[in-house]
């Protein structure tokens, strides 16, 4: 178990582009599930999407290509990471 915890990888995205379609944010849902990653959104609008992501590294790479292609009906434009810090020191 420890060893799992010490693989987590928490990370903040902020998806832009036009992101206004319905279907984006059940999207998101659904593949972070499929890939096994914690997630939480924390903003939404028609051009935004703040979210803060966790899981081993890889899949969290996976999820940024991922939602980079998304559903057909929504424009990604440009995808932004940032690692958070956990306070476990």
């Amino acid at each position: 178990m420890t060893e799992r915890h010490h693989n987590q990888h928490r990370e903040r995205m902020t998806i832009l582009g036009d992101l206004d379609a319905a279907s984006f944010l059940p999207w998101i849902r659904r593949h972070a599930a499929k890939l096994g990653l914690s997630h939480s959104i924390s903003h939404m609008g028609a051009d935004r999407i703040d979210m803060e992501v966790s899981g081993p590294p890889d899949l969290v790479d996976m999820m940024e290509v991922g939602c980079s292609l998304g559903p057909i009906d929504v424009w990604v434009e440009t995808i932004c990471r940032s690692p958070l810090d956990d306070a476990t020191d």
